[in-house]
Protein backbone atom coordinates (compact mmCIF):
# COMPACT_ATOMS: atom_id res chain seq x y z
CA UNK A 1 0.00 0.00 0.00
CA UNK A 2 1.36 3.58 -0.79
CA UNK A 3 0.53 6.48 1.69
CA UNK A 4 1.42 10.02 0.25
CA UNK A 5 3.32 12.12 3.62
CA UNK A 6 1.87 15.17 2.63
CA UNK A 7 -1.52 13.65 4.06
CA UNK A 8 -0.93 12.16 6.37
CA UNK A 9 0.45 15.18 8.73
CA UNK A 10 -3.34 16.57 8.54
CA UNK A 11 -4.52 13.35 9.81
CA UNK A 12 -4.63 12.02 13.36
CA UNK A 13 -6.68 10.98 16.77
CA UNK A 14 -9.24 13.03 18.60
CA UNK A 15 -10.99 11.86 21.70
CA UNK A 16 -12.71 15.01 23.54
CA UNK A 17 -11.13 18.63 23.88
CA UNK A 18 -7.60 17.60 25.29
CA UNK A 19 -6.93 15.45 22.31
CA UNK A 20 -8.24 18.02 19.91
CA UNK A 21 -5.61 20.45 20.92
CA UNK A 22 -3.35 17.57 20.43
CA UNK A 23 -4.21 17.20 16.93
CA UNK A 24 -3.92 20.62 16.53
CA UNK A 25 -0.49 20.70 17.08
CA UNK A 26 0.30 18.16 14.95
CA UNK A 27 -0.98 19.67 12.40
CA UNK A 28 1.30 21.99 12.90
CA UNK A 29 0.57 25.18 10.42
CA UNK A 30 -3.13 24.66 10.34
CA UNK A 31 -4.80 25.95 13.73
CA UNK A 32 -8.56 25.71 14.54
CA UNK A 33 -9.94 27.64 12.16
CA UNK A 34 -8.11 26.15 9.24
CA UNK A 35 -8.91 23.03 10.29
CA UNK A 36 -12.59 23.70 10.18
CA UNK A 37 -11.96 25.39 6.71
CA UNK A 38 -10.69 21.76 5.23
CA UNK A 39 -13.30 19.86 7.01
CA UNK A 40 -10.44 18.08 8.96
CA UNK A 41 -12.60 16.95 11.81
CA UNK A 42 -13.40 13.84 10.05
CA UNK A 43 -10.01 13.74 9.27
CA UNK A 44 -8.56 13.88 12.63
CA UNK A 45 -10.93 11.56 13.39
CA UNK A 46 -9.18 8.50 11.55
CA UNK A 47 -7.07 6.25 11.50
CA UNK A 48 -4.14 6.14 8.89
CA UNK A 49 -0.95 4.36 8.70
CA UNK A 50 0.64 1.92 5.94
CA UNK A 51 -1.62 -0.89 6.62
CA UNK A 52 -4.59 1.35 7.58
CA UNK A 53 -3.55 3.06 10.80
CA UNK A 54 -0.91 5.77 11.49
CA UNK A 55 -1.88 7.19 14.85
CA UNK A 56 -0.48 10.21 15.80
CA UNK A 57 -0.65 10.62 19.84
CA UNK A 58 2.61 11.41 20.06
CA UNK A 59 5.53 12.53 18.40
CA UNK A 60 8.26 9.84 17.12
CA UNK A 61 12.10 9.68 16.77
CA UNK A 62 12.71 9.47 12.96
CA UNK A 63 15.98 8.00 11.39
CA UNK A 64 16.45 8.91 7.55
CA UNK A 65 19.03 7.33 5.44
CA UNK A 66 19.10 7.80 1.39
CA UNK A 67 18.83 3.66 1.33
CA UNK A 68 19.01 0.86 3.78
CA UNK A 69 22.74 2.08 5.71
CA UNK A 70 20.65 3.94 7.96
CA UNK A 71 19.09 0.63 9.43
CA UNK A 72 22.40 -0.04 11.39
CA UNK A 73 21.84 2.84 13.25
CA UNK A 74 17.99 2.68 13.73
CA UNK A 75 18.60 -0.63 15.13
CA UNK A 76 20.71 0.20 17.54
CA UNK A 77 18.36 2.91 18.70
CA UNK A 78 15.10 0.96 18.75
CA UNK A 79 17.89 -1.49 21.25
CA UNK A 80 18.67 1.46 23.33
CA UNK A 81 15.49 3.20 23.30
CA UNK A 82 12.46 1.00 23.46
CA UNK A 83 10.31 3.21 24.91
CA UNK A 84 9.93 5.63 22.27
CA UNK A 85 8.22 5.62 18.74
CA UNK A 86 10.37 5.31 15.44
CA UNK A 87 9.58 6.30 11.68
CA UNK A 88 12.34 5.23 9.17
CA UNK A 89 12.10 6.71 5.57
CA UNK A 90 14.83 5.39 2.80
CA UNK A 91 15.03 7.34 -0.15
CA UNK A 92 16.06 4.11 -2.20
CA UNK A 93 14.40 6.12 -5.08
CA UNK A 94 17.19 8.25 -5.46
CA UNK A 95 20.34 6.06 -3.38
CA UNK A 96 22.88 6.17 -3.42
CA UNK A 97 23.38 10.11 -2.51
CA UNK A 98 26.98 10.02 -2.26
CA UNK A 99 28.15 10.56 -5.92
CA UNK A 100 25.11 13.52 -6.24
CA UNK A 101 25.63 17.49 -6.70
CA UNK A 102 25.46 19.04 -3.23
CA UNK A 103 22.59 20.86 -4.64
CA UNK A 104 20.93 17.98 -5.24
CA UNK A 105 21.49 16.35 -1.86
CA UNK A 106 20.00 19.36 -0.23
CA UNK A 107 16.72 19.19 -2.13
CA UNK A 108 15.98 15.50 -1.81
CA UNK A 109 17.27 15.82 2.09
CA UNK A 110 14.74 18.55 2.39
CA UNK A 111 12.04 16.46 1.07
CA UNK A 112 12.41 13.74 2.83
CA UNK A 113 12.41 16.03 6.37
CA UNK A 114 9.55 17.58 5.38
CA UNK A 115 7.85 13.78 4.81
CA UNK A 116 8.63 12.52 7.48
CA UNK A 117 7.65 16.15 9.41
CA UNK A 118 4.19 15.04 8.04
CA UNK A 119 4.27 11.35 9.12
CA UNK A 120 4.46 12.61 12.99
CA UNK A 121 8.55 12.92 13.49
CA UNK A 122 9.22 15.41 16.12
CA UNK A 123 12.65 14.84 16.46
CA UNK A 124 15.08 13.39 13.26
CA UNK A 125 18.29 11.93 12.92
CA UNK A 126 20.08 11.80 9.43
CA UNK A 127 21.79 8.42 9.91
CA UNK A 128 23.34 9.04 6.35
CA UNK A 129 26.85 10.97 6.27
CA UNK A 130 26.25 12.37 2.85
CA UNK A 131 23.30 13.84 4.41
CA UNK A 132 24.76 15.00 7.50
CA UNK A 133 27.80 16.67 5.59
CA UNK A 134 26.22 18.60 2.83
CA UNK A 135 22.79 19.54 4.13
CA UNK A 136 22.51 19.04 7.73
CA UNK A 137 23.75 22.55 8.60
CA UNK A 138 21.86 24.01 5.75
CA UNK A 139 18.81 22.50 7.39
CA UNK A 140 19.36 23.61 10.90
CA UNK A 141 20.04 27.09 10.10
CA UNK A 142 18.24 27.83 7.35
CA UNK A 143 15.26 25.55 5.91
CA UNK A 144 13.58 24.66 9.32
CA UNK A 145 13.41 28.23 10.56
CA UNK A 146 11.33 28.79 7.53
CA UNK A 147 8.85 26.19 8.08
CA UNK A 148 6.11 27.61 10.13
CA UNK A 149 4.65 24.31 10.19
CA UNK A 150 7.70 22.94 12.44
CA UNK A 151 9.64 25.00 14.08
CA UNK A 152 9.10 23.23 17.65
CA UNK A 153 10.85 20.06 15.92
CA UNK A 154 14.58 19.35 14.86
CA UNK A 155 17.07 17.81 13.20
CA UNK A 156 19.98 16.13 14.23
CA UNK A 157 23.04 14.45 12.59
CA UNK A 158 25.36 11.78 12.91
CA UNK A 159 28.86 13.55 12.80
CA UNK A 160 29.63 14.99 15.72
CA UNK A 161 28.66 12.27 17.99
CA UNK A 162 30.94 10.50 16.10
CA UNK A 163 33.93 13.17 16.05
CA UNK A 164 33.50 13.85 19.71
CA UNK A 165 33.99 9.74 20.22
CA UNK A 166 37.11 9.96 17.59
CA UNK A 167 38.68 12.72 19.78
CA UNK A 168 37.56 11.71 22.75
CA UNK A 169 36.37 15.33 23.69
CA UNK A 170 32.85 16.08 24.03
CA UNK A 171 31.27 18.97 21.97
CA UNK A 172 30.32 20.73 24.71
CA UNK A 173 30.63 20.29 28.56
CA UNK A 174 28.14 17.29 29.04
CA UNK A 175 28.82 16.04 32.40
CA UNK A 176 28.63 12.07 32.70
CA UNK A 177 29.71 11.42 28.81
CA UNK A 178 32.28 8.64 28.71
CA UNK A 179 34.18 7.06 25.56
CA UNK A 180 34.82 3.45 25.15
CA UNK A 181 38.07 2.39 26.81
CA UNK A 182 39.72 1.62 23.75
CA UNK A 183 39.55 5.41 22.31
CA UNK A 184 40.79 6.94 25.69
CA UNK A 185 44.12 7.15 24.47
CA UNK A 186 45.14 10.61 22.65
CA UNK A 187 44.61 10.84 19.44
CA UNK A 188 47.30 12.97 16.85
CA UNK A 189 46.16 11.58 13.65
CA UNK A 190 42.31 10.35 12.40
CA UNK A 191 41.79 8.57 8.78
CA UNK A 192 38.38 8.80 7.15
CA UNK A 193 36.53 6.51 4.71
CA UNK A 194 33.47 7.80 3.51
CA UNK A 195 31.45 8.73 0.30
CA UNK A 196 32.96 10.92 -2.41
CA UNK A 197 30.53 13.85 -1.14
CA UNK A 198 31.19 13.34 2.03
CA UNK A 199 35.10 13.78 1.38
CA UNK A 200 34.12 16.74 -0.80
CA UNK A 201 32.33 18.57 1.69
CA UNK A 202 35.70 18.60 3.98
CA UNK A 203 32.86 18.78 6.92
CA UNK A 204 34.86 15.89 8.80
CA UNK A 205 38.23 17.77 8.83
CA UNK A 206 36.22 21.32 9.78
CA UNK A 207 34.88 19.89 12.45
CA UNK A 208 37.30 17.67 13.92
CA UNK A 209 39.37 21.34 13.68
CA UNK A 210 36.99 23.66 15.45
CA UNK A 211 37.61 20.65 18.53
CA UNK A 212 41.51 19.68 18.26
CA UNK A 213 42.89 22.23 15.58
CA UNK A 214 46.50 19.69 16.41
CA UNK A 215 45.11 16.80 14.48
CA UNK A 216 45.71 15.51 11.14
CA UNK A 217 43.38 14.23 9.42
CA UNK A 218 43.33 12.19 5.93
CA UNK A 219 40.42 11.17 4.29
CA UNK A 220 39.49 8.78 1.49
CA UNK A 221 36.59 8.85 -0.82
CA UNK A 222 35.45 5.30 -1.93
CA UNK A 223 33.02 6.13 -4.36
CA UNK A 224 31.54 2.70 -5.22
CA UNK A 225 31.32 1.06 -1.65
CA UNK A 226 27.70 2.21 -0.78
CA UNK A 227 26.47 1.61 -3.80
CA UNK A 228 27.60 -2.04 -3.95
CA UNK A 229 26.71 -2.64 -0.26
CA UNK A 230 23.26 -1.31 -1.07
CA UNK A 231 23.08 -3.82 -4.27
CA UNK A 232 24.23 -6.91 -1.78
CA UNK A 233 27.37 -7.33 -3.16
CA UNK A 234 29.11 -10.30 -1.86
CA UNK A 235 32.15 -10.07 0.39
CA UNK A 236 34.46 -11.53 -2.28
CA UNK A 237 33.60 -8.57 -4.39
CA UNK A 238 34.05 -6.03 -1.80
CA UNK A 239 37.53 -7.14 -0.53
CA UNK A 240 39.07 -5.90 -3.41
CA UNK A 241 37.35 -2.20 -3.53
CA UNK A 242 38.31 -2.12 0.42
CA UNK A 243 41.84 -3.45 0.15
CA UNK A 244 42.47 -0.66 -2.67
CA UNK A 245 40.69 2.04 -0.49
CA UNK A 246 42.86 1.57 2.27
CA UNK A 247 46.35 1.35 0.17
CA UNK A 248 44.77 4.89 -1.07
CA UNK A 249 44.75 6.23 2.47
CA UNK A 250 48.11 4.67 3.14
CA UNK A 251 49.77 6.50 0.84
CA UNK A 252 48.48 9.71 1.64
CA UNK A 253 50.10 9.40 5.09
CA UNK A 254 53.39 7.68 3.53
CA UNK A 255 52.63 4.37 4.92
CA UNK A 256 52.08 5.20 8.28
CA UNK A 257 48.88 4.11 10.36
CA UNK A 258 46.37 7.48 11.44
CA UNK A 259 46.08 6.67 15.54
CA UNK A 260 42.31 5.69 14.70
CA UNK A 261 40.12 5.19 11.80
CA UNK A 262 36.37 6.88 10.96
CA UNK A 263 33.50 4.46 8.85
CA UNK A 264 31.88 7.78 7.54
CA UNK A 265 28.99 6.04 6.21
CA UNK A 266 26.52 3.86 7.61
CA UNK A 267 26.57 1.48 4.92
CA UNK A 268 29.77 0.60 6.01
CA UNK A 269 29.58 -1.43 9.32
CA UNK A 270 28.41 -4.31 7.34
CA UNK A 271 31.84 -4.12 5.67
CA UNK A 272 34.04 -3.56 9.09
CA UNK A 273 34.80 -7.44 8.62
CA UNK A 274 36.27 -6.23 5.45
CA UNK A 275 38.01 -3.30 6.68
CA UNK A 276 39.40 -4.85 9.91
CA UNK A 277 41.48 -7.48 7.52
CA UNK A 278 43.83 -5.11 6.22
CA UNK A 279 43.96 -2.78 9.44
CA UNK A 280 46.84 -3.55 12.36
CA UNK A 281 44.61 -4.57 15.69
CA UNK A 282 45.94 -2.10 17.38
CA UNK A 283 44.21 1.22 15.66
CA UNK A 284 40.56 1.30 16.34
CA UNK A 285 37.63 1.09 14.09
CA UNK A 286 35.42 3.38 14.56
CA UNK A 287 31.83 2.57 13.80
CA UNK A 288 29.11 4.57 14.22
CA UNK A 289 26.12 3.17 15.62
CA UNK A 290 26.25 2.39 19.02
CA UNK A 291 28.20 5.90 19.05
CA UNK A 292 24.80 7.63 17.66
CA UNK A 293 22.62 6.02 20.21
CA UNK A 294 24.42 6.59 23.47
CA UNK A 295 24.63 10.45 22.35
CA UNK A 296 21.01 10.26 21.44
CA UNK A 297 19.81 9.15 24.61
CA UNK A 298 21.75 11.99 26.37
CA UNK A 299 20.28 14.62 24.12
CA UNK A 300 16.90 13.48 25.04
CA UNK A 301 17.50 13.80 28.41
CA UNK A 302 18.84 17.40 27.84
CA UNK A 303 15.87 18.24 25.47
CA UNK A 304 12.82 16.30 26.75
CA UNK A 305 10.26 18.49 24.64
CA UNK A 306 10.78 17.57 21.21
CA UNK A 307 9.74 13.62 21.73
CA UNK A 308 8.05 12.00 24.96
CA UNK A 309 8.21 7.80 25.74
CA UNK A 310 5.17 6.19 24.52
CA UNK A 311 3.12 3.60 26.63
CA UNK A 312 2.74 1.79 23.36
CA UNK A 313 5.55 2.49 20.68
CA UNK A 314 5.56 1.50 17.37
CA UNK A 315 7.15 0.98 14.48
CA UNK A 316 7.03 2.35 10.84
CA UNK A 317 9.24 1.91 7.85
CA UNK A 318 8.88 3.55 4.39
CA UNK A 319 10.61 3.58 0.98
CA UNK A 320 10.09 5.93 -1.63
CA UNK A 321 11.12 2.98 -4.47
CA UNK A 322 10.66 -0.13 -5.02
CA UNK A 323 10.77 -2.47 -1.87
CA UNK A 324 10.06 -5.99 -3.80
CA UNK A 325 13.03 -8.24 -4.02
CA UNK A 326 14.98 -6.17 -1.41
CA UNK A 327 14.01 -8.15 1.80
CA UNK A 328 17.11 -10.54 2.01
CA UNK A 329 19.25 -6.95 1.91
CA UNK A 330 17.00 -5.55 4.70
CA UNK A 331 17.77 -8.90 6.33
CA UNK A 332 21.26 -8.18 5.96
CA UNK A 333 21.45 -5.06 7.72
CA UNK A 334 18.12 -5.39 10.61
CA UNK A 335 18.84 -9.26 11.02
CA UNK A 336 15.18 -9.81 9.99
CA UNK A 337 12.25 -8.63 7.75
CA UNK A 338 10.22 -5.41 7.87
CA UNK A 339 7.13 -3.98 7.01
CA UNK A 340 8.37 -1.21 4.36
CA UNK A 341 5.70 0.39 3.00
CA UNK A 342 6.34 2.93 0.08
CA UNK A 343 5.61 6.47 -0.03
CA UNK A 344 3.62 8.04 -2.85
Amino acid sequence: MEINAQNARRRTLSYGRGARWLAYRRLGCLNETQVDDVHADRAIQQRVDARGELPLTHFHIGVFDSGFGGLTVHHTLTKALPQYSFTYLGDHAHAPYGERSFAGIKELTARAMEQMFGLGCGLIVIACNTASAVALRWLQQHWLPEQECWRDRNILGIIVPTIEAATSRPWSDKPGLEFPAHLATHVKSLGIFGTRATVESQTYPVEIHKRRADISVFQQSCPELAGAIEAGAADPDLRPLIRDYVDSLLRQTDGIWPDRLILACTHYPLAAHLFREFLPESVPLIVQPDIVAARLLDYLKRHPGYVEPALDPVRHYFSTGAIEGTLPLVRTFWGGDLPFTRLA
